[in-house]
């Protein structure tokens, strides 16, 4: 008589449904690999090993579900403890890449999405457009000392106003974003206006400033308590910080941005025609 037992291969979906995929957890294991070298990373553990599961969701087959090796299989395979595993799948989980069921296991979902991409395509008005639809939330305009990152960018002032804004998408945040500005332009449009429309949109349509050039530059950050409040994400956290350069038809910066975005949310891609 044949003793009935579990395949640890059988095939599931992302609710728990069977599917046509088949993976072991061994071949799972595999796929997903190891950590870095944990002692020269500054990293919380839990956010590595959340990394190392977003990149093996990215390589997976957007029409497949693949059930995920248990807690246990996890903590043994990373040589990390079980509280870690946990947290590291609970913040995937609240990005919605991952469902838990009980009894069932943990899955990645089939169609799970990793958020919003900002195509850099050389248009001003294409980049306008995608950030349409966005809410904007004004938190404060006061005026500051010029930054030290931004002095050789306003040699001939001493303060600037800085215009502190959140954005978000039904009802996701996305970025927090700083804007300095000269007084005597930030004095020209209203907060509301600023609400209704990108401060680019503003610069180049309402003021009809002559608007050449954006430098944009993009670096990774961790999130530090205050953007991590903002943001609505945990402390260390990636970030992508894009600081943004506006320029009119003098070459003189009018608008300083530094946008802070999630980066479990967001990411940025260029295209370059080369013809």
């Amino acid at each position: 008589m044949t003793t009935p037992h579990t395949d640890a291969r059988a095939p599931v979906s992302g609710d728990g449904r069977d599917s046509n995929h088949r993976d072991s957890q061994a071949d799972v294991l595999a796929a997903i690999g190891h950590l870095p070298d944990l002692a020269r990373s500054p990293l919380p553990l839990w956010f590595q090993a959340a990394e190392i599961l977003r990149a093996f969701t990215d390589e997976r087959p957007p029409d497949v579900a693949t059930r995920l090796p248990t807690e246990a299989a996890l903590a043994k395979h990373w040589d990390i403890s079980l509280s870690t595993v946990r947290q590291a799948l609970g913040a995937l989980e609240g990005e919605g890449l991952i469902s838990r069921h009980r009894r069932r296991g943990t899955f990645i979902k089939a169609a799970a999405t990793r958020g919003r991409s900002l195509w850099v395509s050389g248009s001003v008005d294409s980049v306008v457009r995608q950030q349409a639809n966005d809410q904007v939330v004004v938190l404060d305009r006061s005026l500051c000392a010029v930054p030290v990152a931004l002095v050789e960018h306003f040699p001939d002032t001493t303060e600037l106003v800085r215009i502190r804004r959140l954005r978000s998408d039904s009802g996701a945040t996305l970025s927090y974003a700083e804007n300095f500005l000269r007084p005597e332009l930030a004095a020209r449009f209203a907060d509301d206006q600023l609400r209704r429309v990108p401060m680019t949109q503003i610069l180049r349509d309402e003021l009809g400033l002559r608007l050449t050039r954006i430098e944009n530059a993009i670096e990774a950050r961790n999130a530090t308590p205050l953007l991590a409040e903002l943001l609505e994400v945990d402390l260390l956290s990636p970030i992508l910080l894009s600081t943004n350069l506006t320029r009119d038809d003098t070459g003189a910066v009018v608008d300083a941005a530094l946008i802070h975005y999630r980066g479990d949310r967001f990411r940025f891609t260029v295209d370059i025609d080369v013809r």
